[in-house]
């Protein structure tokens, strides 16, 4: 019994071949996640601090926040159509591309507000930061199954643009040397 018991164990941290791409999402998400909550710590360093954030940095942490969010959310979808969880049909709805195109440039207006005052908004960066899920959701969820390989590719260099704005943000080399790489 212990034999098997060992054996399922092992069994358990196996991946089968066929869902490699739903383990690439994952891991992909999870990485542009870890950008996202990075940049959104130094943003809130600022915050608490009670300083201005200044403009070159507050561009790479709203770059890193963004892109790191809208790869998150844009690969647990890709997961969850891949993993059958999700429809794998293309979920259209009326007025798709322009409600997509409104929540854009809101996520830019707030960006633009956010850097152009410098001033530390929790409030404000909390609607760029749940928007900039919406969008990653909301970009994905219209692409059929068949695709997916395809779309966990592009959020796979999302995730590496999202690190190397963060590298800017924190003043690493190596976060942005690494993510450059990643995102090329």
């Amino acid at each position: 019994r212990a034999a098997s018991t060992a054996k399922a164990a092992c069994e358990a941290w196996r991946v089968a071949m066929t869902a490699m791409p739903q383990m690439v999402a994952l891991f992909n998400g999870s990485g542009g996640g870890a950008a996202a909550i990075v940049s959104s710590l130094e943003y809130l360093h600022f915050v608490r601090r009670g300083v201005p954030v200044p403009m070159d940095t507050g561009i790479s942490i709203l770059l890193g926040a963004l892109i790191g969010a809208i790869s998150l959310s844009g690969s647990i979808v890709a997961f969850g159509k891949l993993q059958g969880i999700v429809t794998e049909r293309a979920v259209t709805y009326p007025l798709q591309k322009p409600l997509n195109t409104l929540l854009f440039l809101g996520i830019l207006v707030m960006s633009v507000w956010l850097v152009a005052t410098g001033a530390p908004s929790v409030i404000v960066y909390s609607w760029f930061a749940g928007a900039s899920l919406l969008l990653g959701v909301l970009v994905v969820i219209p692409i059929g199954g068949g695709d997916m390989p395809v779309v966990i590719s592009l959020l796979n260099s999302f995730t590496g643009l999202a690190t190397a704005a963060t590298g800017f943000a924190l003043h690493n080399n190596v976060l942005i040397i690494s993510g450059t790489l990643v995102g090329a």
